[in-house]
């Protein structure tokens, strides 16, 4: 039985286009693919993660359990921090790429892949510590992205200004968040997102999800679809689970080594090797897009093959991710891509295509 978000009625009733993603129902657009893309670029778009699952581990032990089933170091953040991190397969190639939180000593929110919540459960719940849980949250919390350069105003507007640090007086930080009240409830403002823009992803209970929606829709940020948001990360050189990552590549492929503990000890450090094809970016020469799954040549040699590509609403080029043999993983090099039968040249390019001024 397809899943539908606490939001699939409000956006059905403006418009929204739906496709099943991952047995999700989920808009893929609204006003369109571009015009979403460079509102989040020029302004700020609104977008809804329900399907993205939400889980929370607590217990002394829970920073044991995760430092074992997540790659990244977690005991020297602090509450209030988030990290990046994979989880691997005992071979080393990844299982999912995952958001940690620190809420307190003793717990931890995790944001998952749609495609793999079920499965970290059925890996995790099985092999918790003693007095450690799991609980997934993804039914009872609703995630929603503000993403642009206007979304901190957005969300000020609509009562949720990040509070600045009490010492420095600075703004939230990068990947860090605030639980902050909000119209009788709890709204945790998360200063991250996957658009290559400034943004948050707002988590609130489900009950109040509508109304926050439709208060930053208000307030001016226009809804956006999957659609947008896969061309705004592609830009932004973001790595997505099901092409770029998966049960087939490793850190060291994906350019990941920075979310290793270097200390080791989580599952699949001991077989971590250097990898004999990395991810790059390629632009090509003529106005034809490369697409999943498109092989990749040079000197008449199949060397690799397109991940993720599109027509770059911001550069105007089309431009997509791919894997390649490691030696031709050098910005300059001209490979040719094979779309429908015609080899198109392209340029190794280095990630990400576009990276926001800050």
């Amino acid at each position: 039985m397809i899943e539908r978000t606490v939001l699939h009625a409000a956006q059905l009733a403006i418009g929204g286009k739906y496709v099943d993603f991952h047995g999700w129902d989920m808009p893929v657009q609204f006003s369109g693919i571009t015009a979403e893309h460079l509102a989040v670029r020029t302004a700020c778009g609104v977008f809804d993660l329900g399907h993205m699952g939400r889980l929370r581990c607590a217990g002394a032990r829970a920073l044991d359990f995760l430092e074992r089933v997540v790659t990244r170091a977690l005991a020297s953040m602090q509450p209030g921090q988030v990290r990046y991190g994979l989880v691997l397969a005992a071979d080393g190639t990844i299982e999912d790429d995952v958001l940690v939180s620190r809420e307190s000593a003793d717990a931890w929110h995790l944001v998952v892949n749609a495609s793999n919540r079920e499965k970290l459960l059925g890996l995790w719940l099985g092999d918790l510590p003693a007095g450690v849980t799991c609980t997934d949250l993804t039914k009872s919390q609703a995630m929603i992205a503000v993403q642009g350069p206007t979304a901190a105003a957005v969300l000020a507007q609509v009562g949720l200004a990040a509070r600045p640090d009490p010492v420095t007086g600075k703004p939230l930080k990068y990947y860090h968040f605030q639980d902050l009240a909000w119209s009788g409830t709890t709204v945790r403002l998360s200063r991250t997102g996957y658009t290559g823009e400034d943004g948050y992803e707002c988590f609130v209970p489900t009950a109040h999800a509508e109304a926050l929606w439709r208060a930053v829709v208000a307030a001016g940020a226009l809804p956006c679809g999957l659609g947008a948001r896969d061309t705004l990360r592609l830009e932004a050189g973001m790595p997505l689970y099901g092409n770029e990552l998966d049960r087939s590549t490793t850190p060291d492929a994906a350019n990941l080594g920075f979310a290793l503990n270097p200390r080791g000890g989580y599952i699949g450090a001991e077989a971590a090797s250097p990898s004999a094809v990395r991810l790059v970016g390629v632009r090509c020469s003529e106005k034809r897009v490369p697409r999943t799954s498109y092989r990749v040549f040079h000197a008449g040699q199949d060397v690799g093959r397109i991940t993720s590509g599109t027509l770059s609403p911001t550069l105007g080029q089309p431009i997509g991710m791919a894997y390649v043999t490691t030696a031709l993983a050098v910005p300059g090099t001209v490979v040719q891509i094979d779309i429908r039968g015609t080899l198109v040249n392209a340029d190794i390019v280095a990630l990400p295509f576009y990276k926001r001024a800050l």
